[in-house]
């Protein structure tokens, strides 16, 4: 569409004088004709396409009267809109002479979403350098009380607002679409081993409960101190990042076709700790041995072993303690850009902190944490498995077994959560309750501790995708490793 002259001309005299940021003054006139010339085209556009978008402030306010008449059922023309803009300054051309003449040079209405899309993505360019300069003009001129860390956190989230704002990919979109990812998820499923729609967690029993961890899930895995939680976090983590298997695509990508690409946010031990603990699970030597160097050359020459088959695993943690949920989102998308990533966790939910310094209070804090973590699992489409504790009211029943009403803090973890796990250990509370020795009660006792001894429980307390209910589980403590159980049903035949 040829431009019209008077614009351009004054256009021109504007690049001359200072560089002048990306624009496309020929895609914004043909969207505009397009539109004036059938309404239809609007609706092409319309769910992304903003009047900001638009470079020129002249097609700013002629597509604000051109939205505004459409959604209040006019129709929009160059004789509609005539009455609307006879107050716009085109120099020797007039209001209405201009848009008849986008009407005119119109091409066609088939094109309107390519326009739309090509304005959009200049827009975003144009933005992205306004986040540049007030990147560079606050670093220069920040006040003392203001730390880097905090302008990197600002300039994350405008970058993440600006990612997600007005995002043309979004929308509605036809059913058949959907479901042949439905019939794809299946094929996969078939396909894997172990038939799992998920990413298996490398436990029998749990996996055919829950289809193994399912892309964009929230997990919450809660329990009391001592009942195993983050054990059982490093043994999923360690058996997903082991099974790992990659297909190189035809774009030099990497696409997993088996385990997953593994990060864990340790918010409460050291990397080192967590290191000791994995180690420990898989070389069968206890970590307090590890840590008082208690061991032998034949137990060291198993931990160079193990240590040796770990470092090659794709699980990558980060250790970095008191972090908002602002930045551990903004790690979590760098580390799926930088080395990719399949599954996350997080130890533990109580540990995070809000994005707003003038939080009301922790409840508040905590639904915005938890609200944030949902929509970070979709925006990766990953699986996020959350550590939680509970509240102590768990200690004031005579049935320990948690409860969805146990949460700590926050309803808000239970609804935004997909599955909602528990870890139980009868065992642990047995070991308090020890009677005399020598007494019948102690016998009883005694019975009642080797019944349970090494038992553990995952509990699944609320689950979308299917049934609820509890998942019996080995526990060595020695070694705090979780493992299927052996029990006499699985077991094979016996001649």
């Amino acid at each position: 569409m040829a431009p019209v002259t008077a614009l351009v001309a004054r256009l021109d005299n504007r690049e001359a004088e200072f560089r002048v940021q990306p624009h496309n003054i020929e895609a914004e006139q043909a969207l505009l004709g397009a539109i004036l010339v059938n309404n239809d085209a609007f609706y092409r556009v319309s769910d992304f396409l903003l009047p900001e978008h638009f470079f020129e402030p002249v097609h700013q306010r002629v597509y604000e009267l051109v939205a505004s008449m459409i959604r209040a059922g006019k129709i929009a023309t160059p004789i509609t809109l005539k009455t609307f803009v006879n107050d716009i300054d085109l120099g020797e051309i007039t209001p209405s002479q201009y848009l008849a003449r986008l009407a005119a040079e119109a091409t066609t209405v088939i094109n309107a979403a390519d326009y739309g899309r090509t304005i959009y993505d200049l827009a975003v360019r144009r933005q992205l350098i306004g986040v540049g300069e007030d990147l560079v003009n606050v670093a220069y001129d920040a006040p003392v009380e203001m730390a880097p860390r905090e302008q990197i956190e600002d300039a994350e989230r405008r970058l993440y607002e600006l990612a997600e704002k007005g995002r043309y990919e979004g929308g509605f979109q036809k059913f058949d679409g959907a479901l042949r990812l439905a019939i794809d998820m299946a094929a996969s499923a078939y396909q894997r081993a172990g038939g799992l729609s998920g990413i298996s967690t490398g436990l029998r029993d749990v996996d055919q409960r829950m289809g193994g961890l399912q892309r964009s899930d929230l997990l919450v895995l809660a329990g009391r101190p001592a009942m195993g939680k983050t054990s059982l976090a490093t043994n999923i983590a360690f058996n997903i990042a082991k099974a790992w298997r990659g297909e190189r695509q035809e774009d030099g990508s990497i696409k997993t076709v088996d385990g997953g690409i593994v990060g864990f946010f340790s918010l409460e031990m050291s990397a080192d700790q967590l290191a000791t603990r994995i180690v420990a699970e898989q070389s069968s030597i206890s970590s307090y041995k590890i840590r008082q160097g208690r061991i032998t050359e034949g137990d060291f020459a198993r931990l160079t072993d193990v240590a040796a088959q770990i470092e090659k695993l794709p699980l990558y943690i980060d250790q970095t303690g008191g972090i908002s949920i602002a930045q551990l989102m903004a790690r979590a998308r760098r580390l799926k850009r930088q080395k990719g990533l399949d599954v996350l966790f997080i130890d533990y939910l109580q540990l995070l902190s809000g994005s707003s310094k003038n939080s009301q209070n922790r409840v508040q804090e905590l639904t915005e944490i938890t609200t944030s973590l949902k929509a970070l699992a979709k925006e990766l489409n990953v699986p996020i498995i959350a550590l939680s504790q509970l509240s102590r009211q768990v200690e004031n029943r005579d049935d320990k077994r948690p409860q969805l009403s146990d949460l700590r803090e926050s309803g808000s973890i239970e609804q935004d959560a997909d599955v909602v796990m528990f870890v139980y250990r009868e065992e642990y509370y047995l070991k308090g309750k020890e009677p005399r020795p020598g007494t019948e009660e102690h016998n009883k006792w005694q019975i009642e501790m080797e019944a349970m001894h090494g038992v553990a429980e995952l509990i699944i307390g609320k689950q979308r995708h299917g049934p609820t209910g509890a998942v019996a589980l080995q526990f060595d403590a020695d070694v705090t490793r979780f493992s299927d159980r052996a029990d006499e049903l699985r077991l094979p035949d016996r001649e």
